[in-house]
């Protein structure tokens, strides 16, 4: 499924005097003028300015940075090997997300079962939302954003000229026709008489482009960006997977709409450490609107009211021991809220989403099984 960016990771490109790749897009977008006045929220230069500090003009050089490189996250490495540069834009940190939303609507069928097919048809869906997908929207996402990512990560591989224009390009092409022809795939082998994971893709992909792409580029505002990243992350994969294996109903997408909300929350985090050149660039994020302080308390409001209201889902369904489960896996997420995010959502960003995003997720598949029939 194409995600919106990132999340769980950013995106980024030129200020360099000879690098700047100017205003050319990858498919040409036709020109849309609204009628409508916008009402622009700026934070104070105090708000923006408490990100200035945590945008270094050079790679970090710590012995984790090269792995860092890798998975596409910040503090990694400068690399000038093309295939690792690839990889890197294709940000692997962020595929989890999408491989599990797969495992969840899989387990919500009810009809999966440990054969060879089933396995089989599941890696490949995977591939299609993770590497393919995925990276498709990251890449994109990196390409038109290149100019925020020359303020706040000069030295990522776009902005400091380490791959060129044709090659971002055609990497863009490369995933997303891989992907959409591996959905197409999928619906052959499941016997679709309507190709429903085919336009799944397609309507991801499709909404991964007018999220980082003008003239909508969704991202420039915090609420509907970060909404539009919630359901690309939660929503999409997880219809795949269950219309991979059985039928989508509409308390499945009710419930997991629900979670997308939960996913505009952990968007946020991603938020924070980009302050000041969304703000620099007009781009309307949760901390640019409301300032860092608000932000945080949106964040872990979306993320903990969201989760609250399935278990209450759940007990509605008659489903006590899922949702008693659920509860459970709530409270470690907190906990670390506390501990790092409200304490400094930038200097602690990935520590908080390595500490407290696991219980997320195996949040999402207790409710995945609750649901299943």
């Amino acid at each position: 499924m194409a995600s919106v960016p990132n999340n769980i990771s950013p995106i980024r490109l030129s200020t360099r005097k000879a690098g700047r790749l100017g205003a050319s897009s990858v498919f040409r977008p036709v020109s849309v003028s609204l009628g409508s006045r916008r009402l622009i929220v700026r934070a104070t230069e105090t708000e923006a300015n408490k990100g200035k500090s945590h945008a270094p003009d050079k790679a970090p050089a710590s012995g984790a940075s090269s792995f860092y490189q890798l998975l596409g996250i910040k503090g990694a490495a400068k690399e000038t090997n093309i295939w690792k540069v690839r990889l890197q834009l294709t940000k692997p940190v962020t595929w989890p997300p999408l491989v599990w939303g797969v495992v969840c609507g899989a387990a919500a069928s009810g009809n999966f079962h440990w054969s060879v097919e089933d396995v089989a048809k599941s890696i490949v869906c995977m591939i299609m939302s993770g590497p393919c997908l995925t990276g498709f929207t990251q890449t994109l996402n990196d390409w038109y954003d290149r100019d925020i990512d020359a303020i706040n990560e000069p030295y990522r591989p776009i902005p400091s000229g380490v791959i060129s224009k044709n090659q971002v390009i055609s990497q863009i092409w490369f995933l997303l026709l891989g992907g959409l022809g591996l959905a197409g795939l999928l619906d052959v082998w499941a016997g679709h008489d309507f190709p429903v994971v085919f336009y799944l893709a397609l309507g991801g992909s499709l909404v991964s482009y007018i999220y980082s792409a003008p003239p909508l580029k969704l991202k420039q505002n915090g609420w509907i960006g970060n909404s539009t990243m919630g359901v690309s992350y939660i929503s999409l994969p997880w219809w795949a997977g269950q219309a991979l294996f059985g039928t989508l109903t509409s308390d499945i997408i009710v419930l997991t709409l629900l979670y997308s909300i939960a996913g505009m929350g952990i968007a946020i985090v991603n938020d924070f450490k980009s302050i000041e050149g969304d703000a620099a660039l007009g781009l309307q994020s949760i901390p640019v609107a409301f300032g860092m302080d608000t932000a945080k308390w949106i964040c872990v409001g979306a993320i903990d009211i969201t989760q609250i209201t399935v278990v209450g889902y759940l007990l509605g369904a008659g489903k006590p021991y899922h949702a008693l489960a659920l509860l459970g896996l709530i409270i470690p997420q907190v906990f670390f809220q506390f501990q790092y995010l409200l304490k400094d959502p930038v200097k602690y960003d990935v520590r908080y989403q390595a500490s407290a995003q696991p219980f997320m997720v195996l949040g999402l598949l207790v409710t995945a099984l609750g649901m299943s029939r």
